[in-house]
């Protein structure tokens, strides 16, 4: 057992570790010292169980029931549990129930399934379908047809070698010719080309290195939780964060079994809510990871105004297709009907064929007489109009799957009656299954079930992984969870939602930096104050594109101009090998899959003669003229996040100005304690150290009250007080601002006392406090109530 500590059980404020071989638990517990100075409470692990030898992430786990021997082992985890309780420090792991490395040489329970098949007693715990595939685990693992990499398969006693794959041999096939040995196995090595269509396991989106676990048996669920269970009745572990719950069979029933196994731990989960859409009152969880935070802390430093007037300048400089880039609705469309068409076909097939049994052999005879073709259709009209990522069994699907998207559905079809497929698909997935013992119970339950697991992964797949990419008039919308045609947020609608989130979700994860940011934090505040010049944007786009060589295409331009924009000066190859992952990810013009050279070499060029070159220096003398627009949007992005309602998670070295890109460059070890901590750090640390002084103000039962400034110039002053106690006031849209004139005779009322400013504590404000003073500093204020009494105003 691990001694208790003195800390909370429930965190006050979480810091994000990314664990890889280069960075293992000891150096974790080195970092230690600094990081409670930070005033966090608990530290946010990446996953720790067993991974793939060399994973940088962890997410691609091979065996639940060990600690992984890379980061140190169980020994090494609870060193640092024990390093971190003598500073006043919890743990926080991300576990990862939705799937597993299909790494059967690493994977223990796999390579057991691919030896003895549906017999194995680890069958159960991969969504596979025995039925398709001729009762074969299909592995896209070769790279051409079986026939071009006979000379690469080698049997080696037991064991089936491809380059650096291993698989077993079925009893008693070692000596057999190598085409029937091939014919033989449980499994079928195939073309990697193949998964798209042939595929007859669940995987982790489209990556079918990734195979999908039964979490919703209760046997897989114990067998895959049991150390992280046990680590947490040790007390090695204090909380939860769960990636992917979305995959899930059954998300509800998952979360539910979770919490019984924990005893009810401070858990949240990484559910991506789309604008409007709320968490699952009934799910026992604290709250998600905090995406829907970033989106509106992000919204608030963005000119809605100027969002659009922006929009207009990069379609005329980049002329984008409609549905390619030029309307957001659009490009997700058509971006949806690819992913359904190529990466998730295989899946599309599953449902299909779920749907045409379950029609054909239904006691319900309303049911019978729908052709394959018909359904898929339906299937596929009504997953691309799917407006969050999936319907779940406390919810009801008829608001998330809608009579309106439906009605849009049958105009895919040209003869009436057969449009009435889309009724009955719709009515498959909106109706409860019925009577566990009617005949087609199971088939109506697996529909709606790999329904809502296909929805998840299309709106992945065509959102954040296409359309992101492809619609680019303002990078920073485009972010996970973001609303890329809906930029910018109010204040007001920014306090109505620090409201609900103080009454209904108090414990929830906040967010402004992740892994999985395509964009760190500053970048984004950064690229955000070109909302408040779109048309001094769009002149020094277009001129220093003029003077650059062999421009691949206005998208990619307008996109690369805004990316060295937010990070400043960098070295080529980060900008180089981001651009390229973005083009990659559009598909436009070359892919993951079908790479397209001359384009890419035509991407990189650019990259060194245009942002990397000598035109991007005229974009690093705009970034420097606006520098102090910069640093009010960072300064008061960071602020917000450190004050609002929820548990915010700072993501490693975001606590000083921290500008990454999209993975791997933001996944790079840091280094604890920064060389040269700066402003923002001593920002962050000053709001960590008062959560952590006054935990009352801050949590559950605390208080969230807008402030609102009076003036000329007040809707530029977001505000609030926390409980009575604590104040955040930040500059938003500082450019537009300082064009109108400034703050003149803006005044901010406080709450009664007397409100020390918490960085500065010699400077105290009362009453009704000039802006001007109150920020004659800094572009943020964060204050502290330190009397009775209200004093003389400021």
């Amino acid at each position: 057992m691990t001694s208790a500590r003195s800390g909370p059980a429930v965190p006050t404020a979480t810091y994000r570790l990314q664990l890889q071989p280069a960075f293992p638990f000891a150096a974790a517990a080195a970092a230690v010292p600094y990081l409670a100075s930070l005033g966090v409470s608990h530290l946010h692990l990446s996953p720790v169980l067993e991974a793939v030898p060399g994973s940088p992430h962890g997410y691609d786990v091979v065996d639940h029931t060990r600690v992984r021997a890379e980061l140190g082992g169980e020994e090494g985890l609870r060193a640092l549990a024990h390093t971190a309780r003598e500073h006043g420090l919890g743990l926080v792991a991300d576990i990862v129930p939705n799937h597993m490395a299909l790494a059967p040489q690493h994977n223990p329970a796999l390579w057991d399934v691919l030896r003895e098949g549906p017999a194995s007693p680890y069958a159960r715990w991969f969504d596979i379908d025995w039925e398709a595939q001729g009762g074969r685990l299909l592995l896209p693992v070769l790279g051409g047809p079986v026939g071009a990499e006979l000379a690469h398969l080698v049997v080696d006693g037991d064991v089936l070698r491809y380059h650096d794959h291993a698989f077993p041999l079925r009893a008693g096939t070692a000596r057999l010719p190598l085409p029937e040995l091939l014919d033989a196995q449980w499994y079928r090595p195939v073309w990697w080309r193949l998964a798209r269509t042939e595929l007859n396991y669940r995987r982790f989106f489209s990556i079918s290195e990734l195979i999908a676990v039964r979490v919703e048996d209760p046997g897989v669920f114990d067998a895959t939780h049991g150390t992280i269970l046990r680590l947490l009745a040790d007390g090695v572990l204090d909380g939860l964060r769960i990636d992917h719950p979305d995959g899930l069979a059954d998300p509800d029933g998952y979360l539910a079994r979770l919490d019984e196994a924990t005893g009810g731990r401070w858990t949240v989960v990484e559910k991506i809510l789309a604008d409007g859409e709320t968490l699952p009152a009934s799910w026992p969880v604290a709250g998600t990871t905090g995406y829907d935070a970033l989106r509106h802390v992000d919204g608030l430093f963005t000119d809605r105004t100027g969002a659009y007037e922006l929009l207009g300048r990069y379609r005329a400089f980049a002329a984008p297709q409609t549905d390619r880039g030029g309307n957001w609705e659009a490009t997700v469309r058509r971006a949806a009907y690819k992913v359904l068409t190529h990466e998730l076909a295989a899946e599309t097939d599953r449902l299909t064929r779920v749907a045409a049994r379950l029609c054909a052999t239904s006691p319900d005879l309303a049911l019978r007489d729908r052709a394959p073709w018909a359904l898929r259709t339906a299937v596929e009209e009504l997953l691309v109009r799917m407006r969050v990522y999936r319907p779940y069994a406390s919810g009801d699907a008829a608001t998330v799957i809608t009579e309106e998207a439906a009605e849009e559905a049958r105009l895919a079809f040209v003869v009436p009656e057969e449009a009435e497929a889309v009724g009955i698909v719709r009515r498959l997935l909106v109706e409860p299954p019925g009577d566990a013992s009617a005949p087609d119970h199971a088939d109506r339950v697996e529909f709606r079930t790999r329904f809502a697991q296909t929805a998840s992964a299309l709106r992945a797949k065509s959102v954040e992984d296409t359309a992101f990419y492809r619609y680019v008039p303002l990078l920073p919308a485009t972010e996970v969870g973001g609303d890329p045609g809906s930029p910018g947020v109010s204040p007001e609608d920014f306090h109505a939602y620090c409201a609900r989130v103080q009454r209904d979700w108090p414990l929830t994860g906040t967010v402004v930096s992740t892994h999985d940011t395509k964009r760190s934090a500053d970048v984004r505040a950064a690229v955000a104050v070109l909302t408040e010049c779109p048309d001094r944007w769009a002149a020094l786009v277009s001129e220093v594109t003029r003077a650059g060589e062999g421009v691949p295409d206005g998208q990619l331009a307008w996109a690369a101009w805004q990316t060295v924009f937010g990070l400043g000066p960098a070295e080529e190859e980060r900008v180089r090998q981001a651009l390229l992952k973005h083009v990659r990810e559009a598909g436009m013009y070359t892919s993951w899959t079908e790479p397209e050279a001359p384009y890419e070499e035509a991407v990189a060029a650019f990259v060194g003669s245009g942002p990397c070159g000598a035109p991007g220096e005229r974009v690093a003398a705009l970034r420097k003229a606006l520098d102090p627009h910069v640093r009010a949007n960072v300064l008061g992005t960071a602020l917000v996040h450190l004050t609002m309602p929820g548990v915010p998670d700072l993501y490693q070295g975001t606590e000083g100005e921290y500008r990454a890109l999209v993975d791997p460059d933001n996944r790079l070890p840091v280094t604890f304690p920064p060389a040269a901590p700066g402003e923002k750090d001593a920002l962050t640390a000053a709001a960590l150290r008062l959560r952590a002084r006054r935990p009352d103000v801050f949590g559950p039962d605390a208080s969230y009250e807008p402030l609102h400034a009076e003036g000329e110039a007040a809707g530029h002053c977001l505000a609030f007080a926390r409980s009575g106690a604590v104040v955040t006031a930040v500059t938003r849209l500082s450019l537009r601002l300082a064009d109108a004139g400034g703050w003149r005779e803006t005044r901010l009322p406080l709450p009664p006392g007397r409100w020390a400013d918490v960085l500065a504590p010699e400077r105290e404000f009362t009453g009704h406090a000039r802006v001007s003073d109150l920020f004659d500093r800094s572009p943020v204020a964060l204050l502290e109530r330190v009397g009775e009494g209200e004093g003389a105003e400021g």
